[in-house]
């Protein structure tokens, strides 16, 4: 059974639905005593960095987040939701992240339209990872936003995009993945990731 964490800063419908459209059976956990029993957890996310942390916090989910993936419970992070797995974000001031992953989340700069808002081709960094299991590289998603994730350690970056320059669109660590772009909105690539993302263990 997938978990679809509801701290009510994400689109958790589109999501449900494609995981639904993919053949897998999914719950939305409304609350931190409904995680027991999730074999997996997807972290959606949408709006401001410092929004999602205040609701994460306040609904209960900071610590059984951080226990579940201690606990080696696979996780995947969405747009907001990835960023929030990173140390600290600037946007509208400083916001302390989970701190699951090393690293900061900063506003792009660049002359181009921010935010990003359209589809972009993603750069497989290890596309022998299962959640890009059957997805070309250079494929294309759909983002949404105006800050980008920083892993100090390079090595986590799973794949990159180029908006006037790099920055992590898929990052990994162990039993956690986060992903800049919406999957949900990103047609069959979209879906064979969130599909990859259910098979996984």
């Amino acid at each position: 059974m997938i978990g679809i964490i509801n701290y009510r800063a994400g689109n958790l419908q589109n999501l449900q639905n494609s995981l639904s459209f993919i053949g897998e059976e999914s719950r939305i956990i409304n609350s931190p005593s409904e995680m027991d029993g999730n074999t997996k957890f997807i972290l959606p996310g949408v709006g401001a960095f410092g929004h999602a942390v205040k609701n994460l916090h306040e609904y209960g989910f900071w610590e059984p987040l951080k226990e579940a993936v201690s606990a080696n419970i696979p996780m995947l992070g969405i747009c907001v939701g990835m960023q929030v797995l990173f140390s600290k974000s600037f946007e509208d001031g400083i916001h302390e992240g989970l701190n699951l992953i090393k690293g900061e989340v900063k506003k792009f700069e660049t002359d181009l339209k921010v935010p990003q808002m359209g589809w972009n081709t993603v750069n497989f960094n290890n596309s022998k990872d299962p959640l890009l299991s059957g997805i070309d590289d250079q494929s294309w998603f759909y983002f949404v936003h105006s800050f980008a994730c920083h892993p100090d350690d390079n090595n986590l970056m799973l794949g990159s995009t180029n908006y006037d320059y790099d920055f992590c669109s898929i990052v990994n660590q162990n039993n956690l993945w986060g992903v800049q772009f919406h999957p949900e909105k990103s047609q069959n690539p979209g879906l064979k990731l969130l599909k990859n993302f259910c098979e996984i263990c």
